[in-house]
């Protein structure tokens, strides 16, 4: 399945060269959560965080506040598991050091200090085992794919990773991802985990919201087919055992050579892109939080000076959109079991969700 508005490579973030993606997933019949790694090329890259969300879970997102001392990161970790899945950044801080790379803190190689900046969703118990989370073993594992992953891989979307148990809205959500190549050459790219309190589908004619700003072609699906959409989610809403703790993450990256501060406003901005794809957005029981990747390949162009960085900015906020878009219409057939009652849109909406892909 693509999405419109292709132009580039695999139309994921992995467009941006030198970053590589890998899924995780938590073992087990109970079992309804990942974890997904962003890898960074060696030398890692710059990095910037903005969380937007009430109820956020991270680790060392302070790390990147431009005011403070670390440069470049090699790793950002997207989790499920709530704020035990944070656990998991310690199987991919293992599996730096083991290759020396991270912060040096003294004369040799191997004294590094791998910095891992880490976000999770709330989705315990969604599988019916509330213990069923990542760790430090599900990091390793996704950070291992990762690097196995190859250079401008194609990155899995849906139910996978991080995204394995997410729901929005009721639906489920998943893992989504794209990408677009700027007039000035500059490639950006995105990766969402769509996990929303808020949904991403218009409950008054089942388009999703993202639709309406160009991430994918407007097409209504028949009043028959939506009202009974309506109820079974209305009937899975009603069956749901647990309260809508969510989070929805994204990472921005471009291959644009970005200061710490610039690498910020462009994680600000990208918030943009969930506000149009998700209602309501950034509630209490939300986390939602936007890490930007600049790999420094390329310049900015001297014109217009300082506001070249407007059409990152720009792009950044677009490509969460239409992320999140892709994440809803690749979430695999609903789920039935012990955590709830969580149909998927295609579902709901069978061959018509096909006429927002080409």
């Amino acid at each position: 399945m693509t999405l419109p508005e292709e132009k580039n490579g695999q139309d994921a973030i992995t467009d941006v060269t030198g970053l590589r993606v890998g899924h995780a997933r938590v073992a087990g019949p109970g079992a309804l959560s990942g974890t997904t790694v962003v890898l960074a090329p060696e030398g890692g890259v710059v990095a910037a965080v903005d969380v937007r969300g009430g109820g956020p879970g991270t680790r060392e997102t302070d790390a990147l506040d431009p005011r403070n001392v670390v440069q470049r990161i090699d790793a950002v970790v997207l989790t499920g598991g709530s704020a035990y899945g944070l656990d998991s950044a310690g199987g991919v801080m293992a599996w730096l050091e083991e290759r020396n790379r991270g912060v040096r803190v003294g004369p040799d190689p191997s004294h590094v200090v791998p910095v891992v900046p880490t976000a999770c969703v709330f989705d315990l118990g969604r599988g019916g085992d509330f213990r069923a989370r990542p760790d430090a073993a599900t990091g390793r594992a996704a950070v291992e794919a990762a690097a196995a992953s190859g250079d401008h891989a194609r990155v899995e979307t849906g139910a996978v990773g991080a995204g394995t148990g997410a729901v929005a809205g009721g639906l489920r959500g998943g893992v989504g991802t794209a990408s677009t190549v700027l007039e000035s050459g500059i490639t950006v790219g995105a990766l969402v985990v769509l996990n929303a309190a808020g949904s991403a589908v218009d409950p008054t004619n089942g388009v999703p919201y993202g639709v309406y700003y160009g991430a994918g072609r407007l097409a209504f699906p028949e009043t028959s087919v939506h009202k009974a959409a309506r109820r079974r989610l209305a009937e899975a809403r009603a069956a749901s055992v647990r309260p809508p703790l969510n989070t929805t993450l994204a990472v921005v990256a471009t291959d644009a050579a970005l200061t710490r501060a610039q690498a910020q406003k462009v994680a600000g901005t990208a918030h943009d892109g969930i506000a149009r794809a998700v209602r309501p957005v950034h509630l209490m029981n939300d986390g939602d939080t936007v890490f930007a990747l600049a790999t420094g390949t390329r310049e900015l162009p001297e014109e217009p000076g300082p506001l070249a960085l407007n059409e990152i900015l720009a792009a950044g906020a677009d490509l969460v959109t239409r992320a999140i878009v892709r994440a809803v219409l690749a979430a695999p057939g609903g789920r039935r079991g012990p955590g709830g009652d969580f149909p998927s849109y295609r579902e709901l909406y069978g061959p018509h969700a096909d006429a927002y892909c080409r």
